[in-house]
């Protein structure tokens, strides 16, 4: 089964968030599954400069036709644009790169849009993975489409417009990790996308008077799945649809939630290289070398019987963080301790950074982003702190699941379908994995947090949690698998192979 991948970031050559890791591990675990798979990429600078030009053969690039698609006149382009064939390093796997510099090449955050063109950057890559639904390499044409996001969220569109009368050549999946980014531009740049007017209205891609990426996708896709199943669910309501939960409603019958995975070869305890002490759930002993290490590296009074609790996470309201700086006092006179790590909401960054100078050794605030120092706060802390007002999936408690440090978290998303609550009948059971909270304020927050402190307060009880937690596995295989069967369900071209 041929299956084009569109996406926007891709670990380790560009990741912001999630949907970097997820673009770096999905791809591989679908070719793993028996699946030709291709990455298209937009040619941010790095992308361009991590690839590695194509050793395929054919591998000419590709120019991109104009006309039917995105409006690119008026940006004085002096030649088409071009998808570069390329290798995306470490996978060996083949890629697509939309090789225009005067859109593409800027520093800074990708998605940032100083220069007011994001509606048309993003309506090129959507029509390029389009083109290449259609044929556009004569030596490789894709069966499935799987894209990721309001980034692609126009290729299904442009697909069905310019396959009318007729059915696409390929069939589309549409996968949101996130509802509640959705693309949204002025009702002028309608005119720059190449569609027809009827497609602005509440059947196509208009949204309370804006042009909607998102809902482009969901509208158009031929499948539409979340990065968990709890997710899936959440959105066909008021509460977490953002607006799109009535056509997601209409469109129920083709949702559904496949979980994301974890790469256990990036994130694993007892072969961290980032993490001076690895440690295994066989030798959790080494897994309190790793918190004192963290202590040090962060300041912190070297104690190892205080609960210190991790935060790796952007700083912001959706990720719950106010609710764990508001409570920053209280976890302090318990004796516990306090490592953040991220950036964010300039307020919550100062409050976490108050908090720390009113406690000093007891809580330690890095803003910004430190990949080792990420691993290093899995590696030594007890408890992660993950209480998300909504979580598509999620993979920090996933990560914390791994190493240990048991996830304290709001039961959402996918948050609810990796963490098993530390009650006393799951304890009994032995299957608790972490804390879990209902609500959404710090009221709620408050007993899960202590009842991290009481089962901490007894070592055997604790390690055991520990272990139950860092034997659960979340691997890519079983989500390839879920989305070659997927695939495969789209009808007699795509199940072709």
């Amino acid at each position: 089964m041929k299956v084009l991948y569109a996406c926007t970031e891709l670990y380790p050559l560009l990741k912001t968030g999630g949907l970097g890791d997820v673009g770096g591990a999905l791809p591989p675990a679908l070719r793993d599954a028996g699946c030709d798979v291709r990455v298209l990429l937009p040619g941010f600078p790095a992308i361009r400069t991590g690839v590695s030009r194509s050793r395929l053969p054919h591998a000419s690039p590709l120019a991109l036709p104009d006309g039917e698609g995105p409006r690119l006149a008026q940006l004085g382009l002096r030649q088409p644009p071009a998808l570069q064939p390329a290798i995306l390093p470490g996978s060996g796997l083949a890629a697509y790169v939309l090789d225009v510099r005067t859109l593409f090449d800027r520093p800074g955050n990708p998605y940032e849009d100083a220069q007011g063109d994001n509606a048309i950057r993003f309506a090129l890559l959507g029509w390029a993975a389009a083109c290449l639904g259609h044929g556009l390499d004569p030596h490789w044409q894709p069966q499935v489409l799987h894209c990721h996001d309001w980034h692609t969220g126009l290729a299904p569109l442009y697909l069905r417009q310019t396959a009318m009368p007729g059915p696409p050549p390929a069939s589309t999946v549409f996968t949101v990790h996130n509802l509640a980014y959705q693309g949204l531009f002025p009702r002028s740049s309608f005119g720059q996308l190449g569609l027809p007017d009827y497609l602005f209205g509440i059947d196509g891609v208009e949204f309370w008077g804006q042009v909607s990426f998102m809902k482009a996708g969901l509208q158009s896709a031929d499948r539409i799945t979340t990065v968990s199943p709890t997710y899936a669910r959440e959105i066909l309501g008021p509460e977490q649809g953002c607006g799109l939960d009535g056509l997601l409603r209409e469109r129920s019958a083709i949702v559904s939630g496949i979980l994301n995975g974890v790469d256990y070869q990036l994130w694993n305890p007892s072969h961290d290289a980032m993490l001076a002490h690895p440690y295994d759930c066989d030798s959790l002993q080494d897994k309190a070398l790793a918190k004192a290490g963290l202590q040090r590296r962060m300041g912190l009074e070297e104690r190892p019987q205080a609960l210190l609790c991790g935060v790796v996470s952007r700083l912001t309201e959706q990720k719950g963080l106010h609710l764990v700086e508001a409570l920053a006092d209280e976890l302090v006179g318990l004796g516990g301790q306090l490592a953040v790590l991220g950036n964010g909401d300039g307020p919550l960054e100062q409050a976490f950074l108050r908090a720390a100078a009113r406690h000093p050794g007891r809580i330690a605030v890095e803003v910004g982003y430190d990949e080792a120092l990420a691993h290093g706060i899995m590696g030594g802390a007890d408890v992660i702190m993950v209480p998300s007002r909504f979580e598509p999936c999620g993979l920090t408690q996933m990560y914390g699941l791994r190493y240990g440090a048991l996830p304290l978290v709001h039961r959402v998303g996918g948050l609810a379908d990796t963490v098993v609550d530390a009650t006393a009948e799951n304890l009994r059971a032995g299957r608790a994995t972490g804390f879990a909270f209902d609500g959404f304020d710090a009221q709620a927050l408050r007993p899960a947090l202590r009842r991290a402190f009481e089962l901490h307060a007894h070592p055997d009880a604790w390690a055991a949690v520990q272990r139950t937690a860092m034997r659960q596995r979340f691997g890519w295989a079983e989500a390839a698998g879920r989305y070659m069967a997927l695939f495969r369900s789209l009808g007699p071209q795509a199940a072709a192979a």
